[in-house]
């Protein structure tokens, strides 16, 4: 019974506070004007780095795992 009282009140809230706002564009926005000219990218040095691709093969050693169900009732 609490929680619908607290459900009928958080409800009741929201309804005020979205009544009780309202808004009227009068003027529409405009967005500047912008010129944009000139710049340069920057200049880079690079080296990259030397890179080699190949195949290897590697044994890794895996624990054995035993799962024993827990049976006892809850």
């Amino acid at each position: 019974m609490r929680s619908s009282r607290r459900w009928i009140a958080a409800v009741a809230a929201f309804a005020l506070a979205d009544g009780a706002c309202t808004a009227k564009v009068e003027e529409e926005g405009k967005m500047p004007d912008v010129d944009v000219s000139g710049g340069q990218a920057p200049k880079v040095d690079i080296d990259p780095a030397r890179v080699e691709v190949g195949t290897d093969t590697h044994t890794v050693v895996t624990p054995d795992v035993n799962v024993v169900p827990d049976t006892t009732p809850r």
